[in-house]
Parts: structure tokens; C-alpha cells; sequence
């Protein structure tokens, strides 16, 4: 006799028969470092929520054509059975798109090579490539399925495809994706209010995203699916941020009011996010409604659980409630991470880019300037993030015009001196003149693709189109993958060429400094105020970016990252430097605005 699992025949779910309401959560298992990832799941089972929900980011799985990684910080397996563990059950959110606020909505950059490609629809290449990625990862998560023992209840299908509807037949593939994998748990789909005219697949319940409360919406669900259970799949806990603007706060007496009124009703609830975590390395996303705007390094996104696991006021005030629908009492809230505000430490070494190069791999030469996807590294995959130079010589000074074409921010030099910055907004620069042959060079950042909305086919990076030079366009690049991964990190640790004589100090380029850590390492926050825009590493690992326009000034680093003793930290800075590394135990996330009193449309 096969289990009875999530059922959605009535107005209220069922689980094995009987009444269950889904309180759930959101954490991000690659947003988290693995060592972390058994508090968290303990923090969210003391704020009494009984589910885990969690995105399954294509992108980290599968980085290269047919090469998965399901391992370490990838071990969804693990992770999944932690949180059975745990006594919480799943709703396992696996894409192939997942928005998340991640670069690119957690799809592959190398789907871009394709110059036809159409991300999210049935468009032959995008479909070959999800079957594959589902050949692998449905596999790797079915003997977790509910039928089969395990702790997975419900299955997205795709997400908030509402706000896309691109494609009338992509659904039903994603759907039949699932299915014929073997997924036979209850399938979701999750949309905004708007989106839930366009968005679902027969088959899959309905679910609604949304912060304010807005009783129209719950009815018009109700009224769309009569005598099914009503879930929040994203009770938008609170928001993400910007470079450049404010941080984003939800009062946690505004949360709780909204979530209380939803438990009355009889809704079923999840928290986006319960816990945020960070995203480290390069792996933020952006937005563009008409402006590009990348999203900072930190996802605390004013959540119930801090960036650095701190039970806040809301998890408080969310576990009285929640408490108030559990017969036994709640486990103990664990005791908080301990933190250290290590000594500042002094910048010892530096090495600029140029001196810097020769530890990238052989640069490609190309008549014209060719995308960051398109390079012929990375095993023909093409580079995914990071940075990307493009030289050329010139012969004359004038005016260099970008034409738009520089994705997303580039600095240009003239005989590797700073001559200006190319973006969104500047697209003109004035060369010097000057006579003969002279090198010049854009230093290309990816600040992050966008994640959500109709701009995701537009999302290659690099230098994507002709650049000219008083109306002529530039030719013969040489071009440097400058994607910083662990492999270059280690070449410039142990490299002999750093400079210690400061007065010769030029950036862009990179500094190092010695952390000592006496006894067991201890979570820690970098303050970077001094520093211009850039990224840091440390032992290897990248924390993320850091940028002189905030809010975010602060970059988390996790304890289980340094080691007793000596720690090496390595800065890639683009425009000034502060001569010193400063840690703190807690984060300033800057100037607040209140996500409550923005117009309801900057929130969808």
C-alpha cells in the first residue's frame, strides 16, 4: 500500500490522511556554508515552522556542458535529508528557472552561446538542455520523494512563469519533465497576483506570492481553484537590496499582523526567506525595468534570521505565533554563533593587474570583440562571471563612444592609465592624444545578470557590440578571462612577484594581508569603508563584492572559512585603497526605506 502524501482535495491540505498546514520557510542551501547548515534548519524548527523550502540553482550544478557537481556545497542530497533529520518536511523548488535574486534566475550562462536562444520557452536548444539537467538532478532527488520514504511533500513546477507566458507549451514540458521522471508528489506552481491569470499547468495547485495583505488576492485564488487548500508560497519576509540605494527594512510588527491574519484564515504560509545568507562569490543577480541594477553581495533580506544566523525580533515574534498551532512546545532556540571583531590587519603585498595576467590563461585573439559567453575557455563553455579585458591599440586620441555595448561597467585605460568609465549611463570617454602606437584596454565587470522579467534573453556580458573611436570601430582584441577562480587565486598566492614597496602601489591590482587567528575561528564581518569597488578572498574562498555606494558596506565571513593561525586575505580593488583590513562582529546595512511604504508595483 503506497503512502498517502501531500493531497490538495479539499480546502484544507492533507498528509497522510490527515489535516496538515504547511508553515514553511525558505533556506537556500548554496547560500549557506554547508557547516551552517544544521543551525539554520534548528533555528527554523524552533521558530515552529514544520517545512523547508529550497531553489535548486541550475547554474552552480551543472557549470560547464555535462559537467554536474552535486558534492560539498552541492550536496542536495544531504541537505534534503538533514531536514528530514530535522523532523521537516520539503517543497523542493527545482526550476529550471528560479528567479532567487541569482545571476542570471539560476540558468547556465553558456545557454547564451546559442545566439537564438530563447531561455524559458520550448525553443529546442533550451528544451535539450533542461532534459539533460533533469536526467541528472531528478534522479539525485527521487529516492527523497515522499512515496519513497523521504521527507519531499510537494514539487514547483518551473517558477512564476505568470510573469513571463512566453510560451503556452513550456508548462506542460516542465510539468512532463517531472512527471516522467517519476516525481509523483503534489506539484505547485507559484505566482504573483498578476501572474496567476497567465500562470499554473493543469495538474498543479496554484499558490500566490505576495507581502502586503490583500484579501482580493486570496479570494481571487480561492475563486480560481474552489475547493483546494490556499498556500503563500512567498510571504515576502522582506527584501533585497541594490547597489546604490537604500537598504530594505519590513517592520516586524507589519510582518506579523499580515502573517497572523493568514494563519486566522486558515492559509498556509512560507516564509521567503526565513534565512537569507549571502551571495558569495559572483553569483548576485539584477534587475531591469528600464534601469540595470545589480544586487549587493548580502541576502539578509531583513529576514527572521540574520545573514549571520541572529535569531531577530521577527523570529521571536514569529515563534509565539507559530507556537500557537503546535500541541507540543517548541524545541529551544540554539544558541547564537559567537563572533569576534579580529585586530584590523595591514595590507603587506600588492600586485597590479597587468603584473597580474600572466597567471590567466593564454589570451584569445579576435577581430572583434567577443562576449564574455562566446570566449573559448572553460572548455568551449565561455566564461560565466567575473571580469573580462579587452586590449587593442589605437593610433589617435578622440572620442571613444561605447554604443551601448559595455555589459555592465568597464574601465578604460590608455597605456594602463585611468582614463575614465564606461556603463549604462557613460558611454562616452575623451582619449588623450598622443603620437604612436598606444595599448588600450577596458576592464569589463559582469555586476550580475538579471534574474527576473523579459530582459533574461538580453544577458550576455562583456563587450557585446561594436565600440568606436571618432566613428570608427575598434579591432584586434586580445582578451583575458579574468573570472578569478580558485585556480588563478592559488597562482597568485604563490607567486613570488608581489611588491611590498607600497609607493609603487597601482590599482586596479591586488593587496594581500596575514590574518592570525589565536584558537577556534570565529564568524567575523570585513568593514570596507575606504575601499573603492572590488572583491574579497579569503583562503581561497570569494566572499563576494564590495562597493563604496552601499548600503552594503560590510562583506560576511564565515568562521568555518579561516583556520587557527595564519589566514591569507586577498583584495582585487578597482579604484582606491585603505591600507587596512577591519572586522566587526555585526553588520550596518546603511541607510534604511521601509519596503511597507514603497508603491506596491516596485515590489513586483
Amino acid at each position: 500500500m503506497s503512502r498517502r502524501g501531500l493531497r490538495a482535495d479539499s480546502t484544507q491540505f492533507t498528509l497522510e490522511g490527515k489535516p496538515f498546514r504547511i508553515l514553511g520557510g525558505s533556506v537556500h542551501y548554496f547560500r549557506v556554508p554547508r557547516p551552517y547548515w544544521r543551525d539554520r534548519l534548528l533555528q527554523m524548527k524552533a521558530c515552529g515552522l514544520n517545512t523547508l523550502t529550497t531553489y535548486v540553482p541550475w547554474n552552480l550544478h551543472e557549470p560547464e556542458r555535462g559537467t554536474f557537481h552535486f558534492h560539498d556545497q552541492l550536496d542536495l542530497k544531504s541537505y534534503i535529508r538533514l531536514a528530514a533529520e530535522m523532523g521537516l518536511w520539503v517543497i523542493l523548488r527545482p526550476g529550471p528557472y528560479i528567479c532567487a535574486e541569482w545571476d542570471l534566475g539560476g540558468l547556465p550562462s553558456w545557454l547564451l552561446q546559442d545566439k537564438d536562444m530563447q531561455l524559458r520557452t520550448t525553443y529546442p536548444g533550451f528544451v535539450n538542455a533542461v532534459n539533460l539537467y533533469f536526467d541528472k538532478l531528478i534522479p539525485t532527488v527521487k529516492p527523497l520523494m515522499f512515496e519513497e520514504g523521504g521527507p519531499i511533500i510537494a514539487v514547483q513546477v518551473e517558477n512564476e512563469y505568470g510573469s513571463y507566458a512566453k510560451d503556452e507549451e513550456y508548462m506542460p514540458f516542465i510539468r512532463n519533465c517531472l512527471q516522467s521522471r517519476g516525481v509523483n508528489e503534489l506539484l505547485m506552481t507559484s505566482d504573483n497576483w498578476e501572474g496567476l491569470k497567465y500562470g499554473g499547468v493543469a495538474g498543479a495547485l496554484k499558490t500566490i506570492n505576495f507581502q502586503r495583505l490583500s484579501v482580493g488576492a486570496i479570494q481571487h485564488l480561492a475563486d480560481m481553484q474552489p475547493q483546494k487548500p490556499l498556500l503563500v508560497m512567498e510571504y515576502w519576509s522582506g527584501w533585497f537590496d541594490v547597489w546604490g540605494e537604500h537598504h530594505h527594512v519590513f517592520h516586524a510588527e507589519d510582518m506579523l499582523a499580515v502573517v497572523s491574519e493568514l494563519l486566522s484564515r486558515g492559509v498556509s504560509i512560507n516564509l521567503y526567506m526565513f534565512h537569507g545568507g549571502t551571495n558569495f562569490g559572483f553569483m548576485n543577480g539584477a534587475l531591469d525595468f528600464g534601469t540595470y541594477k545589480p544586487q549587493v553581495t548580502s541576502y539578509d533580506y531583513d529576514a527572521p534570521l540574520s545573514e549571520a544566523g541572529d535569531c531577530t525580533m521577527k523570529c521571536q515574534l514569529l515563534r509565539n505565533l507559530f507556537s500557537q498551532y503546535h500541541s507540543e512546545p517548541l524545541p529551544q532556540v540554539p544558541s547564537p554563533q559567537e563572533r569576534r571583531a579580529y585586530e584590523p590587519v595591514v595590507m603587506q603585498q600588492h600586485l597590479s593587474l597587468w603584473d597580474s595576467l600572466h597567471f590567466t590563461d593564454k589570451p584569445h585573439r579576435s577581430e572583434k570583440a567577443l562576449n564574455m559567453e562566446n570566449l573559448p575557455v572553460n572548455n568551449n563553455n565561455g566564461q560565466s562571471y567575473g571580469y573580462t579585458l579587452y586590449e587593442t591599440t589605437v593610433t589617435s586620441g578622440g572620442a571613444l563612444n561605447s554604443m551601448n555595448n559595455i555589459r555592465d561597467r568597464a574601465l578604460v585605460f590608455v597605456e594602463r592609465e585611468y582614463v575614465g568609465c564606461l556603463d549604462y549611463k557613460t558611454q562616452k570617454v575623451t582619449l588623450p592624444e598622443a603620437k604612436g602606437e598606444r595599448m588600450l584596454s577596458f576592464l569589463v565587470e559582469n555586476c550580475g545578470r538579471v534574474n527576473y522579467g523579459k530582459a533574461l534573453n538580453d544577458q550576455r556580458k562583456g563587450i557585446v557590440g561594436d565600440i568606436v573611436l571618432n566613428h570608427s570601430p575598434l579591432r584586434g582584441f586580445n582578451i583575458f578571462c579574468l573570472d578569478m577562480k580558485p585556480r588563478f587565486i592559488n597562482r597568485l598566492t604563490h607567486t613570488a612577484q608581489w611588491k611590498t614597496d607600497f609607493r609603487s602601489l597601482a590599482v586596479p591590482g591586488f593587496l594581500q594581508a596575514r590574518l592570525n587567528v589565536d584558537g577556534s575561528p570565529r564568524d567575523t564581518f570585513i568593514q570596507m569603508t575606504g575601499w573603492g569597488k572590488g572583491v574579497v578572498f579569503v583562503n581561497g574562498q570569494n566572499l563576494g563584492r564590495y562597493w563604496f555606494i552601499g548600503p552594503q558596506r560590510f562583506l560576511y565571513l564565515p568562521g568555518h572559512w579561516l583556520r587557527s593561525g595564519e589566514n591569507q586575505i586577498i583584495l582585487f580593488e578597482e579604484q582606491r585603497t585603505n591600507g587596512e583590513v577591519v572586522f566587526t562582529e555585526n553588520a550596518d546595512h546603511g541607510k534604511t526605506i521601509d519596503v511597507y511604504k514603497l508603491p506596491f508595483c516596485t515590489l513586483l
